[in-house]
């Protein structure tokens, strides 16, 4: 359809979301924390990361994933600089010790998959692949490391985490970054689970978190004390050593963990993650039943067990979704783009903890309109 014509299509007022971010990151973020990063404007940001406020703030946001996932005492919370892509870097140093086995799902489990396999002090990854839109079952292998995703950001598929029962001393290593926050998992079934907060948390990038067990930091210190080369900026033994002094190894975004502080304090007034996760499920009920009743559109991942509450990837037949967005974008309604690499005729819509439900239900409303108009 003509651009201009979508251009000047207008949606109608009592249609639109209270809020017209719908992207699945960096994602929404609330007033409040943007209220919470002026009040610091004067006596944090801009300030040493090595004295007190800032590392109490650092020690605040430990604190609070500790409490928010109820990590047990013995736990730890790595933080440094650098996101989950980095992290995979990282892993491939200090976690991983000959062979590891990797879900490949998608494009983000792919790529730690990738940065494994050239990792040439490291043995060939053992991958198990399943097409987008689907996960892969688990499988036992003689690998020291399980590298799993939580939940595919590219294509709104979310995997359950189970420990595999061999070898028994096997790490599980655990891709969180769109799923932290939102969907519920056990530490009993994981090692490491690492992400960084500009998704569920409504922050910025550039920062892993990883939450890890006795048995990762036994791992972790082991490799550290072995002969294996490793950058001290990828070296998870100086991130520990640092994270509990409450600081990272070298200059961080203090306004990452303004953010991110504030964000943890508005998850766990309302209820925690119990609260969070029934938040992500009705916004999901919402965008999935929706697609399901249009015969214009459907959810991608077919089973619903495997369907994402946090990012949903709904399908569009006879219907440009190119179209759709732009007429919502210039309704400032935005970043609900399918993944760039999919190459589907898509929508893929978040719905993490800040957005609110009943703004994914009137985003469907506005779907319908839109729809309705160009048909």
């Amino acid at each position: 359809m003509n651009s201009t014509i979508l251009a000047n299509l207008r949606i109608p007022a009592e249609l639109l979301p209270s809020d017209g971010r719908f992207g699945s990151g960096p994602s929404k973020i609330r007033t409040e924390q943007i209220d919470a990063l002026v009040s610091a404007s004067t006596h944090l940001l801009g300030t040493s990361h090595r004295q007190s406020p800032v590392k109490n703030l650092v020690g605040s946001v430990r604190d609070q994933l500790r409490e928010l996932f109820g990590l047990p005492d013995n736990w730890q919370v790595l933080i440094g600089n650098g996101g989950a892509s980095l992290f995979w870097d990282a892993a491939t140093f200090g976690l991983i010790n000959e062979r590891s086995q990797h879900y490949v799902f998608g494009e983000f489990s792919s790529k730690f998959a990738q940065a494994v396999r050239l990792a040439p002090h490291l043995g060939e990854p053992l991958i198990v692949e399943s097409p987008p839109g689907t996960v892969p079952a688990m499988k036992f292998a003689q690998v020291d490391t399980y590298c799993l995703t939580h939940n595919e950001t590219s294509t709104g598929a979310v995997m359950n985490l189970l420990r595999p029962a061999q070898p028994e001393d096997a790490l599980v290593v655990v891709d969180a970054t769109s799923a932290a926050g939102s969907i519920a998992w056990s530490p009993n079934e994981v090692d490491v689970y690492y992400f960084s907060p500009q998704k569920g948390f409504a922050s910025e990038g550039g920062t892993f978190i990883a939450l890890c067990s006795p048995r990762a930091i036994e791992r972790i210190e082991s490799i550290a004390k072995s002969k294996r080369w490793c950058p001290a900026s990828l070296d998870l033994s100086i991130a520990l050593e640092n994270s509990k002094a409450n600081q990272t190894y070298n200059t961080p975004s203090i306004s990452t963990f303004v953010l991110l502080n504030e964000q943890l304090k508005w998850m766990l007034n309302n209820g925690g993650m119990q609260w969070c996760v029934e938040r992500t499920t009705a916004s999901a009920k919402y965008l999935y039943d929706w697609a399901e009743q249009r015969k214009f559109a459907s959810p991608f991942v077919s089973e619903r067990q495997f369907r994402s509450p946090v990012v949903g990837t709904i399908d569009l037949v006879g219907i440009d979704a190119n179209d759709v967005n732009s007429v919502l974008r210039a309704n400032k309604i935005v970043d609900t783009d399918s993944y760039r690499k999919l190459g589907r005729n898509q929508l893929r819509i978040s719905m993490f903890p800040a957005v609110e439900p009943t703004d994914v239900q009137k985003l469907t409303a506005c779907i319908d309109f839109i729809v309705g108009a160009i048909s």
